[in-house]
């Protein structure tokens, strides 16, 4: 089977793609000149997703406050800025090629249009809070393909569903609190919603997978939950996730420096 794997590696400044299941080579593909701001360097890259349409990949440079694009064609050495002055921390787009960004200087999420800085307000936007119309330190997002955005709302503890136009979000996931229990999350970070509905969240205080159903008071553990270790069925903070077409989950391992593969049944 063929995959192709492109992961931000955050500590070491860079974007690094990994193919074809060789996990002994990973391709420096944007930055990798250390820290800095430069049009050839990336500050603690948080988020990364691919165009296809313009073969290039689009990137949450975290600590430049800045969202950067750098095709992916041979011999390109530096990006081009297509977001200033944000807080960016999580990146998702939609089939009509919109580019949502959260921001967790301003607890909002926004959707922005290629060639424009200011964008279109689509979660959140009322300051810090816990409201329905708050976030707390929103990470990472989900869009589907009705344009509701699906936000990790971190610091509340929970998964937010902001349909298309709403004023207000909808909790699909958490939202009692920081805890275990498996009404509970704590510090949910990736995201991923399938065809049916269905949420998966890394917990990443909790060092576990969870899916939600599509209303589900609580959630069910698919990976982890096996306490915090190197072990295969285990995790130091689970930072990331996505699913290839063949429907196997992919987490990012953050503490373990690694990204773990399983087959979801």
């Amino acid at each position: 089977m063929l995959y192709e794997l492109v992961i931000a590696d955050y500590v070491n400044h860079r974007i690094v793609q990994w193919k074809n299941g060789d996990t002994t080579n990973g391709q420096v593909v944007a930055g990798g000149n250390g820290l800095g701001n430069g049009l050839n360097q990336l500050y603690d890259p948080g988020d990364v997703l691919i165009d296809r349409e313009t073969d290039s990949l689009i990137i949450c440079d975290r600590d430049n406050r800045r969202v950067v694009r750098w095709s992916r064609r041979s011999g390109t050495t530096q990006g081009e800025i297509l977001i200033n002055n944000i807080n960016c921390f999580g990146l998702a787009m939609d089939e009509q090629r919109y580019l949502y960004v959260s921001d967790v200087g301003k607890h909002e999420v926004r959707r922005y249009r290629f060639g424009e800085n200011i964008g279109t307000l689509v979660a959140g936007g009322n300051g810090q809070g816990a409201g329905l119309n708050q976030l707390n330190y929103p990470t990472y997002l989900f869009v589907d393909r009705q344009q509701n955005v699906y936000v990790s709302d971190n610091g509340n503890h929970r998964v937010m569903k902001w349909n298309k136009g709403a004023k207000e979000g909808i909790v699909v996931a958490g939202g009692q609190g920081a805890g275990s229990a498996l009404t509970q999350l704590c510090s949910p970070n990736g995201l991923f919603v399938d065809t049916v509905g269905t949420l998966y969240v890394a917990d990443m205080g909790n060092n576990r997978v969870m899916s939600w159903t599509q209303g589900a008071k609580q959630g069910t553990v698919i990976v982890g939950g096996n306490g915090g270790g190197a072990g295969a069925n285990q995790f130091v903070y689970p930072r990331g996730l996505s699913f290839d077409r063949h429907g196997n989950l992919y987490v990012v391992d953050m503490g373990n420096n690694r990204v773990q593969r399983f087959s979801i049944e």
